[in-house]
């Protein structure tokens, strides 16, 4: 009599699936992210199309209609039907880019914080061995990790379409680099305002409890913020002088402050010393202080996120003791 010995089936390995806060808040707020990438894919779109195609096009529709170097032309107006396409594409890019911090600062307010407090999902999480304070970093850790690596990504293809323009206009077109759409999305100030607006609207989630208060509360609290730092941005770095005994002095870049000289050496603000100043004059910040003033700006608006972060923090300490 033989037996047959069955080797037996090695048991599959259970696939395990991620766990841990980090992975429970991509999950209850996973329409958020689809929303964030697909903001990210769309900006990132279009500044490669204006990189590529859309600039060329433009330029040569520009330079079609005469507008050489520094040639005056009834032409250059910059309404031909390329251009036209390629200002929808940076009203579009530029403005998502801007718009992130306003939009980060009212989803932390509302949805991230505000509402589950407001639900109790968030007491709920408490009592399930998660610290309050350990809720808190994860749901500020995640969001500012996503949040500063799009933001970064879309800051670099935003240099890159502006080199393209750049390049091609060589300096001619209506966009600026002190813009402020444009400053903004071309530098460091991009994602630390995203984070400013993340800790910003964390603070008043925590303040309010509420969802729908807490909204309204983000959005003065943080377009009265941001409008405060935008009104020192000129300060921030010292200006150029630039003086005229002839007419209106020349200058290229972001003006402070004009007005003229009188004899006794005494400035005047404005223009309406003409006819008792001698020597007008301008300061103002050239293309090579777009650095400096961006991260002197980033250097401030970081603080200020490290404060509303820390501020954040407090307040649940006391909510919570």
């Amino acid at each position: 009599m033989t037996t047959t010995t069955a080797l037996a089936t090695p048991a599959r390995p259970q696939r395990t699936r991620p766990h841990g806060l980090p992975w429970a808040l991509l999950i209850l707020h996973r329409s958020a992210l689809w929303f964030w990438l697909l903001l990210v894919a769309v900006a990132g779109g279009t500044l490669l199309w204006m990189y590529g195609q859309g600039a060329d096009t433009a330029a040569a529709e520009f330079f079609r209609k005469g507008c050489l170097d520094n040639a005056v032309s009834d032409s250059c107006d910059y309404n031909g039907p390329a251009y036209s396409r390629y200002g929808t594409a940076d009203t579009i890019s530029t403005g998502l880019i801007n718009f992130v911090p306003l939009l980060t600062a009212l989803w932390a307010g509302t949805s991230l914080i505000g509402r589950e407090l407001e639900s109790g999902t968030a007491q709920l999480a408490w009592t399930q061995s998660v610290s309050p304070a350990r809720w808190l970093a994860a749901k500020l850790a995640v969001p500012a990790a996503l949040l500063t690596t799009g933001t970064l990504v879309l800051v670099l293809l935003h240099r890159l379409a502006w080199g393209a323009y750049t390049d091609l206009f060589r300096g001619r077109g209506p966009r600026q680099w002190h813009d402020a759409g444009t400053y903004l999305a071309n530098g460091t100030l991009a994602p630390a305002y995203a984070l400013l607006g993340l800790a910003v609207g964390a603070l008043t989630g925590l303040l309010v409890q509420r969802s729908l208060a807490a909204s309204g509360a983000t959005f003065f609290a943080f377009l009265i913020l941001q409008y405060v730092i935008t009104s020192l941005r000129p300060y921030l770095w010292p200006a150029k002088t630039i003086t005229s005994s002839e007419g209106d002095p020349g200058y290229t870049g972001m003006v402070v402050e004009d007005g003229g000289i009188t004899a006794t050496g005494k400035r005047i603000e404005g223009i309406d010393c003409r006819s008792q100043c001698v020597t007008l004059y301008r300061d103002y910040h050239p293309a090579s202080h777009f650095w400096p003033l961006q991260l002197m700006e980033t250097g401030l608006v970081l603080a200020l996120a490290a404060a509303a972060t820390a501020a954040a923090f407090w307040v649940l300490r006391r909510r919570t003791a």
